[in-house]
């Protein structure tokens, strides 16, 4: 990469699932890099392989307080992302969406950098419009369960799209869907961790209600080539940008797929529905296709090929606990992450 064309960028949960692939990705592209995590959810682990490249530094640190670093982007990745996490402190959880967003956003008025916010098609709650566009305001419980996740993505982008008109800031939205791959954290509670986990270790597949909702599960890879495009947009898009794979298959169908892949003698159970679980997750890419000539190229069958030998390779024990190794205790937890 000439040096003319090589930014200094900062990725805040960089530790984490998406943020760890993000930095590798940038990493690869010459540019300079600064990880930041407090470690919440994200681990060295993830981007340990990055440790001695010339062009990667790491700092720990809490973006509910203000960083002073001089960088040309900022990716704003950090928060936790499925319910076994940010409802382990959901006051945390949402300091960490409003709180870290005020701190980056004023970090990029300062250095007049231009900024991406991972947000969520949390945002559209328990959608009454399928599939989702980014023009649907969303039906969403602002005092269960899962609102200090909902409702702190949605005020971060009512914080972004105010300092756009207000100070002129140049901001990118994302609405990410369900993404998986490798370096998942198999204790997250999310479907694909979950399905994968019980399979190989022989215990039942978890599937709540009766199996007919459905998701939409985008790879990585592709995941992260949206982020890439996005951010390198030359005109900002007005807006949050829907990021996922409209390829719509039920709990039940996936479940029976990793079972499958794994080879499992594993059942399928099925456990109650839990509070403001979403019927329908699919995301409508309209807008992303035509602003980015972007579309996900990667299949479920090829995706999944690719993650279960992540988990597959997992020796060490398991535990559900923010902060903590990843763990068994239960491999599979209580909820299924339906978001981004």
């Amino acid at each position: 990469m000439k040096e003319v064309s090589r930014k200094r960028i900062l990725v805040t949960g960089g530790a984490g699932f998406l943020g760890s692939h993000l930095c590798e990705r940038l990493v690869a592209q010459g540019h300079d890099v600064l990880c930041v995590d407090n470690f919440y959810t994200g681990t060295k682990d993830n981007i340990a392989h990055l440790f001695d490249c010339a062009n990667f530094e790491l700092m720990r640190h809490d973006v509910t307080f203000p960083l002073y670093v001089e960088v040309d982007e900022i990716y704003n990745l950090a928060c936790p992302a499925s319910p076994i996490h940010y409802q382990h402190d959901p006051v945390q959880t949402t300091k960490t969406s409003v709180h870290g967003a005020i701190n980056m956003l004023g970090l990029a008025k300062r250095v007049k950098a231009k900024i991406f916010q991972a947000s969520t098609s949390e945002v559209y709650g328990d959608a009454r419009v399928h599939p989702q566009t980014e023009d649907y305001w969303g039906h969403v419980n602002p005092i269960g369960p899962r609102s200090c996740y909902d409702e702190g993505k949605r005020c971060a982008e009512t914080l972004f799209m105010d300092y756009r008109r207000q100070h002129g800031l140049d901001i990118r939205i994302a609405r990410i869907f369900n993404t998986y791959g490798p370096r998942m954290h198999p204790a997250d509670g999310r479907v694909v961790s979950n399905f994968v986990m019980q399979a190989l270790s022989g215990e039942p597949l978890t599937v709540y209600g009766d199996g007919s909702q459905t998701r939409s599960f985008c790879y990585v890879d592709d995941m992260i080539d949206a982020f890439l495009r996005l951010m390198n947009l030359r005109n900002d898009p007005d807006g949050p940008v829907n990021l996922g794979n409209p390829h719509e298959v039920s709990m039940l169908q996936i479940a029976q797929q990793i079972v499958e892949i794994t080879g499992s003698k594993s059942p399928i159970e099925f456990r109650p529905l839990p509070i403001d679980d979403p019927w329908h997750r699919q995301p409508d890419i309209t807008r992303a296709t035509q602003l980015l000539a972007w579309v996900p190229v990667t299949s479920l069958e090829a995706g999944l090929a690719k993650t279960v030998p992540y988990f597959s390779a997992l020796s060490y024990p398991v535990s559900g606990a923010p902060g903590t190794r990843i763990g068994h205790a239960e491999p599979v937890l209580q909820r299924e992450h339906t978001g981004g």
